[in-house]
């Protein structure tokens, strides 16, 4: 039985190894000191910036791989923020995974009255996270999940890097909900505790931003949720606001 405040888990199970980053040697490669003394070349999930979190000489948390065809042979999982005392997923998967878990389970007050139709849904050329349809008059909805890690007084940002991708993703969902074919909406997940409410970033990514104003503008809603994250375990939490740039 799962804490009530804990819709979706991910359990550890004691395979985290803390190790000491080094240096970033591209978007998603690092080099980090296993306790052993060895240095590794360690795979990073996550290709944001990421510049508040990966300080050389701080901890980290790896998981070794199990796929011998693999060219790294660990995954970072977790830092801490040592500003905010707060542990901080890296993976960008788990919030999928998350997010999943609790759309099987219904557990998602904001998308009460909806069921999983499929992951990986495809529209035209797209893919889009989930497709969910409405239990009462079986109206479909496109869900899109985002991973969040940057805080700004304690405000998540979003993206923490310019993607392009995610604002076609958004654009796209715009475009299917004017047109009456979906709904849409967007759920950011903040691999991290400490945030009172979730908004984008202008300064990093303007045209991002634009778009995700114009997409509220349009009817897409914008959900946040929150995680706790420790070394044995990383599980989905409460709700948290978003903010578009409008409000």
């Amino acid at each position: 039985m799962k804490d009530r405040d804990v819709l979706a888990d991910i359990s550890f199970h004691d395979t985290l190894v803390q190790a000491v980053f080094l240096e970033r040697l591209n978007r998603f490669v690092l080099e980090c000191e296993l306790p052993s003394g060895t240095k590794e070349k360690v795979h990073l999930p996550d290709p944001g910036r990421l510049k508040d979190l990966l300080v050389p000489g701080g901890p980290i948390w790896l998981q070794e791989s199990k796929d011998p065809k693999r060219k790294t042979r660990w995954s970072a999982v977790m830092t801490h923020d040592a500003v905010n005392d707060m542990y901080v997923s890296l993976n960008t998967q788990y919030p999928n995974r998350l997010v999943l878990e609790a759309l099987q389970l219904e557990v998602l007050e904001e998308l009460k009255g909806w069921r999983l139709e499929k992951a990986e849904y495809k529209v035209g050329g797209s893919r889009f996270d989930f497709l969910l349809t409405h239990k009462q008059n079986d109206e479909k909805l496109l869900l899109e999940v985002k991973s969040v890690t940057m805080v700004e007084a304690g405000m998540g940002k979003f993206p923490d890097a310019v993607t392009a991708r995610g604002a076609r993703h958004v654009e796209e969902l715009t475009h299917l909900q004017m047109k009456g074919s979906y709904q849409a909406a967007v759920l950011f997940i903040a691999q991290r505790t400490d945030l009172r409410g979730i908004t984008s970033a202008p300064e990093i990514d303007p045209h991002f931003a634009r778009v995700m104003e114009e997409a509220a503008r349009h009817g897409v809603r914008f959900f946040g949720r929150k995680c706790i994250v420790t070394p044995e375990r990383i599980s989905l939490s409460g709700s948290i606001p978003v903010y578009t740039e409008k409000d």
